[in-house]
C-alpha cells in the first residue's frame, strides 16, 4: 500500500510537532547527564528497553497490538535497528565529547537527509526547487559547523560530529521507511512499541557482551532520573506523537521538529549544564534553519506572495489569502 502524498500540516499537527520538540529537546540534556556515568550502549539499551516495557505495560489502555504477520514483524525489526538502535547509540557516544546543544544542532540536519532519501526512495516526496535551495543552505550550515574541525583534523571532536550526522541519516531512512507501516496494518502506537522492542532485542546482547553492566559502579540519582525521563518522555511518549504526525503529514514534514529541538536543547544545556556554544555554531544553525524553512516552503511562498501583491496596483490580500 503506497504512502499518501505529502500535504501541509494541520494546526493540530503543528501543536503535536511543538510537543515533540520539547520531548526530544530534553533528550539531549538527559543524555548529556547520563553519559557521565553510563556507557553509551548501556544507556541506549536502558532507554529503549524501559520505553518498550512502559508501552507494553500500558497496552490495555493504549491498545497496543503485536504485529499480526511475519512481514510486519520483520519491518518493525528493521525500523527498530535503523530508527532507534543505531542513531541512539551514535548520538549517545557523540555526547561523551560534544555539548548537548551542538549535538542537537547537528541533528537538525535530519530533514536535509530526509529530502534526499525521500526523493530517491519514494514517488510521493520528490525534490522541488524550494527543497533544493533549502538543502544547499542546510549543507552550507553543516560546512560552517564542521569546517574548522575538518581543516584542523580534530580527531575525537570531528568523529563525534560525524557520528551525529550518521544518526541523522539513520533517522531520515527511518522516517521514509516508517510511513509504510500503516500499509502493514500497524498503527502509530503499535509502531512505537514494536520498534522499541526490536531495538532492545538487537542491543541487549551487544551491551551485555561489551559493557558488562554488572561491573559498573552504581549510578547517582541524577543519572537514574535522566534514564527514566529519556525512556518515558523522550522515547515512549515522543514516538507515539512522532508516528501520529508521520502517518498524516509525511516524512519531510515530521522531520521539521529538528528545527525546533535545538532551541530547546541549547537553552536547557546552558541553564542546567553550563554549556556554551561558539558564534560559528549559531551561524551554522541559522543556515540550517533557513534551509529547513525553504524545505517546508510555506514561509518563502508567503513572502513571495506578499512581495508581488505589494508590487501590484490591485487590491492587497492578507498573507496566505486565497488569490482566486
Amino acid at each position: 500500500m503506497p504512502a499518501a502524498p505529502q500535504r501541509p500540516m494541520t494546526p493540530r499537527e503543528w501543536g503535536l510537532l511543538g510537543l515533540l520538540s520539547l520531548l526530544w529537546g530534553g533528550s539531549f540534556l538527559f543524555i548529556g547527564v547520563a553519559v557521565r556515568e553510563l556507557p553509551p550502549l548501556t544507556l541506549v539499551t536502558l532507554r529503549v528497553g524501559l520505553a518498550a516495557a512502559i508501552l507494553w505495560a500500558a497496552a490495555p489502555i493504549l491498545g497496543v497490538r503485536p504485529p499480526a504477520t511475519r512481514k510486519a514483524a520483520a519491518a518493525l525489526l528493521l525500523l527498530g535497528f535503523v530508527n532507534n538502535a543505531v542513531p541512539f547509540t551514535l548520538i549517545s557516544w557523540a555526547q561523551t565529547d560534544l555539548p548537548s546543544g551542538l549535538a542537537s544542532i547537528l541533528n537538525a540536519t535530519t530533514p536535509l537527509f530526509t529530502v534526499i532519501v525521500a526523493h530517491l526512495l519514494t514517488k510521493e516526496e520528490k525534490l522541488t526547487g524550494l527543497k533544493l535551495v533549502g538543502t544547499l543552505a542546510g549543507l552550507a550550515g553543516v560546512a560552517a559547523l564542521l569546517g574548522p574541525d575538518l581543516i584542523a583534523g580534530a580527531g575525537a571532536h570531528l568523529r563525534a560530529e560525524l557520528a551525529v550526522l550518521g544518526g541523522s541519516l539513520c533517522y531520515a531512512l527511518g522516517a521514509t521507511f516508517g510511513r509504510r507501516m500503516a500499509g502493514l496494518g500497524l498503527r502509530p502506537i503499535d509502531v512505537a512499541a514494536g520498534q522499541a522492542t526490536a531495538a532492545t532485542l538487537v542491543l541487549a546482547p551487544v551491551m551485555l557482551a561489551f559493557d558488562r553492566p554488572w561491573t559498573l559502579p552504581t549510578p547517582g540519582v541524577a543519572t537514574i532520573a535522566s534514564v527514566l525521563a529519556i525512556a518515558s518522555l523522550s522515547t515512549a511518549l515522543a514516538y507515539i506523537v512522532y508516528f501520529r504526525i508521520l502517518a498524516g503529514a509525511g516524512a519531510t514534514n515530521v522531520q521539521l521538529v529538528t528545527l525546533l529541538v535545538p532551541a530547546t536543547s541549547v537553552a536547557l544545556g546552558a541553564a542546567l549544564l553550563g554549556e556554551r556554544l561558539l558564534a560559528r555554531q549559531f551561524v551554522g544553525y541559522g543556515l540550517i534553519a533557513l534551509g529547513l524553512a525553504f524545505i517546508d516552503g510555506r514561509l518563502p511562498r508567503r513572502l513571495a506572495r506578499r512581495f508581488f501583491h505589494n508590487q501590484s496596483d490591485g487590491p492587497r490580500l492578507p498573507i496566505g489569502g486565497d488569490p482566486r
